[in-house]
């Protein structure tokens, strides 16, 4: 008996030994992936983080970095928040969320499509949130601390650009009256079409901006928004060839939408002096040019205060 005893007892050391064995292994597996690499100012920069962002810029960028490029990269964001929190700039996880939900919408997707989209490539939503809580605190940083270096003049943007003087060149002010025939979503495309043509019959009814408001809001299936003020530079080509093209007092030709058939009402166009698109495209790259360098040079001296400890 005494000896069944000792085998036992043997058998159950063994075994718990075992157990202990592939505990240990399970614990340190982990603690290895999450090994700090650098720390910055006193936060760690984890070996899981420098992977995790190595596949966000294969994903991002199609290409492969090295891992000095994904560190230097990480030990700036840091720099760059910490240089943040110092005037009291800070984006917490409300903002951080609403910039994920509109890069979503950018690309077309839901943030839980986007969040699955990522995942589906081995990356956690919180890498791709962690660049971009970085990338809005630097940017709102720069812009407001150096403002009135940014500014791009009127003679800057001249100078940089070949000024013609045809139509093309001049910026107009448009005042405009969206206008919509509402269709149901799972309309068929016959019954869409009838929808169109009354839109195109509509068309002849309407000389002013007093008619279209007065017809549609008498609709039962028709809608009228507010007034919008754009200028040439905010709108894309194809909307401002159409505005241009259409008798003030009109609609323009009616567009299939998720809303239904849609028309704009077009109530003035005058000329004005903003910017237009061609030097607002100018003066946008000029305000970037700019903008880079600052930030480049900004960077560099924040990094040299920094106390960067690599392990």
């Amino acid at each position: 008996m005494i000896a069944i005893s000792i085998v036992r007892r043997c058998a159950f050391t063994a075994g718990t030994a075992a157990a202990m064995a592939i505990f240990v292994a399970a614990m340190i597996m982990p603690a290895r992936a999450q090994s700090v690499a650098v720390v910055v100012n006193g936060e760690p920069i984890t070996n899981f983080d420098i992977e995790q962002r190595s596949k966000l810029i294969v994903l991002t960028a199609r290409r492969t970095p090295t891992r000095t490029e994904v560190i230097q990269e990480l030990i700036d964001e840091k720099v760059k928040v910490k240089e943040g929190k110092r005037f009291g700039i800070e984006y917490g996880s409300t903002e951080v969320d609403g910039a994920f939900a509109n890069m979503s919408s950018r690309l077309r997707l839901t943030p839980d499509q986007l969040t699955k989209s990522l995942e589906s490539q081995g990356v956690r939503p919180e890498t791709l949130k962690s660049r971009m809580k970085a990338e809005l605190v630097w940017g709102n940083l720069v812009r407001g601390r150096f403002r009135q270096s940014l500014l791009v003049g009127d003679k800057d943007v001249e100078s940089s650009i070949e000024i013609k003087s045809d139509d093309k060149d001049i910026s107009y002010e448009y005042q405009m009256r969206p206008v919509v025939l509402v269709t149901p979503r799972d309309a068929s495309p016959a019954a869409i079409e009838q929808r169109r043509k009354e839109a195109d019959a509509l068309r002849s009814r309407v000389q002013s901006c007093d008619d279209a408001a007065t017809l549609f809001r008498s609709m039962r299936d028709g809608a009228i928004k507010e007034s919008i003020v754009k200028t040439s530079a905010d709108l894309p080509p194809a909307l401002r060839e159409i505005l241009d093209k259409t008798t003030v007092g009109r609609l323009t030709p009616p567009e299939v939408t998720k809303q239904g058939i849609e028309m704009v009402a077009l109530c003035s166009r005058k000329a004005t002096t903003v910017d237009t698109p061609q030097k607002r495209e100018a003066r946008d790259k000029l305000f970037q040019q700019k903008y880079e360098a600052k930030s480049k040079e900004y960077l560099s001296d924040v990094r040299k205060s920094a106390m960067i400890e690599y392990r």
